[in-house]
């Protein structure tokens, strides 16, 4: 280790020492001015700060994803927000029960549904409709039962600067920002969490569910649909096995043994099978059944025409049959007279 050198202040020259002290002063110098202003710098921001009102605690998200009870990124928001979607897009769904299908049986069942509602817009086409193309925009999916139904209750109950929330919801309402009311927030949360249960369809969502999904409601569509799904003749037969040889495949008849039929959702609206096979089993489609409304307002306006006028012209019948009562009353005695005095004159 080399050896320290020691030198004493008072060996070096008076210049250097001179120098010396002024670099020292200097920097100290420098470095209070650079405190004092650090110093008045923070206590300006601080000023600044405790003058302007706390942020609100949404300022601190992104204006796409604002803060919500659920957190976005878990799959059961994901799932959440998706049903809440088909739910308020969809004006026609019907539910299944499906008993541990398989994936070859899935295939098949939705393979022979395509078929079957492709051959219901060829024949539209080929009829000259308007109507547009729907057997590519069916579909059949499993759901979560229990996100299916939370859904449910938010798009059916939740109207947001009209629902109060009641019992436990009143707690969770009190944290929630009423700013915020999309489908993830704590203001729907609280407002749907005492109609819990409550819902039409929450006794039959349990179990393993399966939804078909319509993006219109038309009754020939549905009717090849159950045909297919939940045949039941005469109304709804399934297509014969010359017609279409794929639907009695091993898989797809194993597969539509275990789906079951529970009820469906029209236009906002439970209803049960049978109201279900009504619908579908409407002549003409919505056209036929617009005809039919038709027919039946103008048959009513008839009637009802008919009607009013029954009155009046009875009255005019009345009148009338009085008058010629009346005018053959005055007549009577001039008549008599006048027979008489011709009598007299012939004889």
């Amino acid at each position: 280790m080399p050896p320290r050198l020691r030198l004493s202040v008072s060996l070096l020259s008076h210049p250097l020492r001179h120098e010396v002290l002024i670099y020292s002063r200097r920097y100290a110098t420098t470095a209070a001015a650079a405190v004092a202003t650090s110093t008045i710098n923070q206590t300006s921001q601080s000023k600044s700060t405790s003058s302007q009102p706390p942020p609100s605690p949404a300022a601190a998200y992104r204006s796409y994803q604002p803060p919500s009870h659920r957190r976005p990124e878990f799959r059961k928001s994901q799932l959440h927000r998706q049903y809440t979607s088909v739910l308020r897009t969809t004006p026609l769904i019907l539910i299944f029960q499906h008993n541990n299908l398989q994936s070859v049986e899935w295939a098949g069942i939705r393979r022979e549904l395509t078929k079957a509602l492709q051959k219901v817009d060829e024949a539209n086409a080929a009829a000259g409709r308007t109507e547009p193309a729907l057997a590519s925009l069916v579909q059949l999916k499993i759901i979560q039962t229990s996100i299916f139904e939370a859904a449910l209750r938010v798009v059916d109950f939740f109207r947001p600067g009209e629902t109060i929330p009641h019992g436990p919801g009143k707690i969770a309402a009190a944290k929630a920002d009423p700013n915020l009311t999309h489908d993830l927030s704590r203001t729907a949360y609280a407002a749907v969490l005492d109609k819990k249960g409550k819902h039409d369809l929450s006794n039959i969502l349990i179990g393993p569910i399966a939804v078909l999904t319509f993006p219109h409601v038309s009754p020939e569509h549905l009717k090849a649909a159950l045909s297919i799904l939940a045949p039941k003749p005469p109304q709804f037969p399934a297509p014969g096995r010359r017609a279409n040889p794929g639907l009695y495949d091993l898989p797809v008849q194993a597969g539509l043994k275990k789906l079951i039929l529970l009820a469906a959702r029209v236009e906002g609206k439970v209803f049960d099978q049978d109201q279900t096979r009504w619908v579908g089993g409407i002549e003409g489609g919505m056209t036929g059944l617009r005809s039919q409304l038709v027919s039946l307002l103008q048959g009513a306006g008839a009637s009802i025409t008919t009607t009013l006028d029954a009155a009046g012209k009875s009255l005019y019948l009345t009148l009338e049959s009085r008058r010629s009562v009346l005018e053959e009353e005055q007549k009577g005695p001039e008549s008599d007279v006048k027979s008489e005095s011709e009598g007299k004159t012939e004889a």
